[in-house]
């Protein structure tokens, strides 16, 4: 303690000094001492020296290092000898390089095996961090390739791009000369006999017979015209389709009049289907005609044509475009599809035709800023092998789609949640569970391939947008496949990487 003592006094001895001296050389040249910068006296340690030293030189910049956020903050100060004056000083930790880069998560996790997996068959995949855009992982994900029906999302994305989610498709009755009357249909399958229906709060044949007996009072109805030329039919029924689609019940030919998806059950999601939609639906309607009391329909004549008459006696709407994708895809409903698809077409100004749906999905996909330039479209429902959209251009539609953009909500809102709901609900088992309730997507199943996209809450936190198609494989082999590949997906989040 005691041998400090001296040290100690000569340094107070010093400091009192130096501080007479800074005083003394102000009070000399007092402008060029303020103008220079004040002294810096440096007490290093109780045994340390004493340093006076005027501040003449400009102060160094702070750099700035990146933080979580991806905003930046002051760390270190650079040497003299590197630093630039500012004529705008920044003030101490908030320098901000111009163009700064956010951080990037150091991407260490794979899904190769899982991807390489045979069941895949020949495989396409996509994904995409939904936040950032950034590409995690692609394997021929610009392809373009048969999608299922993941084909449904884009059939959605249209028709609310097109019509909006409020709209509802009407169904007409107008009163001709001569004791005709024409039911007309402009594309909404959900109209209903009135029983049991797939579709519940749809419109019924015999809500429209009510309104015709109210208009018509005892005049009695001799002809039934059937009027299904909202669109041409010539297309009814697409040449890649296999024909078992309609005898086994999961697909009808596209006309624009039909009853409960022309189902030989209506209360049955999959039920055989007819050659004649528009015949049968004018034979419902003459029963219900007749149920109404309206004075001969039950021995009318049933005519198919066009009608020509602009007297419209009754009027009935489907639930608004919202419900039927609701409807539509939990359980991927080919019917719906495709009339939404052909209504989007004739309300978008085309003809309704098959051959138009290319360009008026390009047009409305392309309103959502993603660039729909390849894609080719058959159907509605994904049913035709000759579709063709890439896994990439699935993922980025997707990226809108978990945001909700422009009424896409909708869309989010329907998906299929991994052992959940919908198409998934059985789906996401055993070392796959791990992504249980994460996974939002549309599920796709053509003889050809199987097919899944959507979104991923992933484990780290981050959303993925993703596609994924397995072409060429069985079923059997690819569900489990596309399971296991996409719960790998989930759990390396945004630290995925690969192709």
């Amino acid at each position: 303690m005691s041998d400090q003592q001296p040290a100690s006094r000569s340094v107070a001895d010093r400091l009192r000094h130096a501080l007479a001296s800074v005083r003394a050389s102000a009070a000399r040249r007092p402008v060029p001492w303020i103008a220079g910068g004040l002294a810096t006296v440096l007490v290093l340690g109780s045994g340390g020296a004493v340093a006076v030293a005027a501040a003449t030189m400009p102060a160094p910049r702070p750099s700035a290092a990146p933080v979580a956020d991806g905003t930046t903050t002051a760390t270190s100060t650079p040497s003299p000898s590197t630093a630039k004056p500012s004529a705008t000083p920044t003030p101490a930790g908030r320098a901000v390089p111009e163009n700064a880069a956010g951080p990037s998560a150091l991407r260490t996790c794979t899904i190769t095996a899982a991807a390489s997996a045979s069941g895949l068959g020949a495989f396409e995949g996509y994904v995409m961090n939904a936040k950032t855009g950034e590409v995690l992982f692609s394997r021929k994900g610009d392809t373009a390739a048969q999608t299922g029906s993941v084909m449904k999302t884009l059939t959605t994305a249209t028709a609310l791009a097109v019509v909006g989610g409020g709209y509802r498709i009407p169904t007409t009755v107008t009163n001709e000369s001569g004791g005709a009357i024409a039911l007309v249909g402009h594309g909404d399958a959900t109209l209903s006999a009135g029983g049991a229906t797939v579709y519940p709060g749809a419109p019924t044949l015999g809500q429209l017979a009510q309104q015709v007996k109210a208009k018509l009072g005892n005049a009695p109805v001799t002809t039934i015209v059937t009027d299904d030329t909202y669109w041409n039919d010539a297309d009814a029924w697409d040449p890649t389709w296999p024909v078992s689609e309609r005898t086994i019940g999961y697909q009808p030919n596209v006309t624009a009049l039909m009853v409960d998806g022309d189902r030989a059950n209506p209360g049955a999601a999959t039920s055989p289907r007819s050659t004649d939609p528009v015949g049968r639906a004018g034979t419902l309607f003459r029963t219900a005609l007749a149920n109404a009391g309206v004075a001969g329909a039950a021995n009318a004549q049933i005519v198919k044509r066009a009608t020509t008459s602009t007297d419209t006696i009754a009027t009935v709407s489907s639930q608004p475009v919202s419900t039927l994708i609701g409807q539509m895809i939990p359980n991927s409903d080919n019917t719906l599809a495709e009339m939404l698809a052909r209504v989007s077409s004739k309300q978008s100004g085309s003809d309704g035709s098959a051959a138009s749906l290319t360009s008026v999905y390009q047009k409305a996909l392309g309103s959502y800023g993603v660039s729909p330039a390849g894609i080719v479209i058959k159907d509605g429902s994904g049913e035709s092998a000759a579709n063709a959209v890439s896994p990439n251009f699935v993922a980025h539609l997707m990226v809108q789609v978990a945001a909700g953009a422009k009424g896409l909500g909708t869309l989010a809102n329907a998906l299929p949640v991994s052992g959940q709901s919908g198409t998934l609900a059985s789906r996401f088992t055993g070392a796959n569970a791990v992504a249980r309730g994460k996974v939002h997507a549309k599920t796709g199943w053509i003889d050809s391939a199987n097919t899944l996209g959507g979104y991923i809450d992933a484990a780290d936190g981050s959303r993925l947008t993703f596609a994924f198609y397995a072409i060429g494989s069985s079923r059997a082999a690819a569900l489990p496949a596309l399971d296991r590949v996409t719960a790998a997906t989930y759990s390396c989040g945004s630290k995925l990487t690969g192709s």
